[in-house]
C-alpha cells in the first residue's frame, strides 16, 4: 500500500503518485485498484531515492539513467542469449558450414566469408 511504502521510505504519498505518473515507478494494482509495491517497484524506488537524495540528480536525469539501465540490462540479456546460441551451434555434431565463419579476427580487420 502506498501509505506503508511512503512511511518506510520517508516519501510523501503524493511524491510516489507523481513518480508513477512520470513512469519512474510501476507499482502493481490490486483488483480494487490499490497500489501494490512488489520487490521490483521497491528496488526502483530505492534507486530513485539514491539518485535524487544522495547524488542530487533531478527527475529528468533519473529518467535518463533508468532508461539507460533498462537498455543495458536488455543488451546484456540479448548478449547472453547470443553466446548461448553460439556455444550450442559450436557443440552441435551437425555443424553447417556457416558456423565455420565464426572465427577470431584482429579488431578492426574486415574478413569476407563465402556463403555456400
Amino acid at each position: 500500500m502506498i501509505s506503508w511504502v511512503a512511511e518506510k521510505y520517508n516519501v510523501h504519498p503524493q511524491t510516489l503518485r507523481l513518480w508513477e505518473r512520470e513512469g519512474l515507478i510501476q507499482p502493481c494494482r490490486s483488483e480494487g485498484n490499490t497500489r501494490l509495491y512488489d520487490d521490483r517497484a521497491c528496488e526502483q524506488l530505492e534507486a530513485i531515492l539514491i539518485l535524487t537524495r544522495d547524488l542530487g540528480v533531478n527527475l529528468a536525469g533519473v529518467e535518463i539513467i533508468l532508461n539507460l539501465k533498462t537498455q543495458l540490462d536488455t543488451s546484456q540479456t540479448e548478449n547472453e542469449m547470443l553466446k548461448k546460441l553460439v556455444r550450442q551451434a559450436l557443440r552441435s555434431k551437425d555443424r553447417v558450414p556457416r558456423y565455420h565463419a565464426l572465427v577470431k579476427v584482429e579488431p578492426g580487420s574486415i574478413q569476407t566469408v563465402d556463403d555456400e
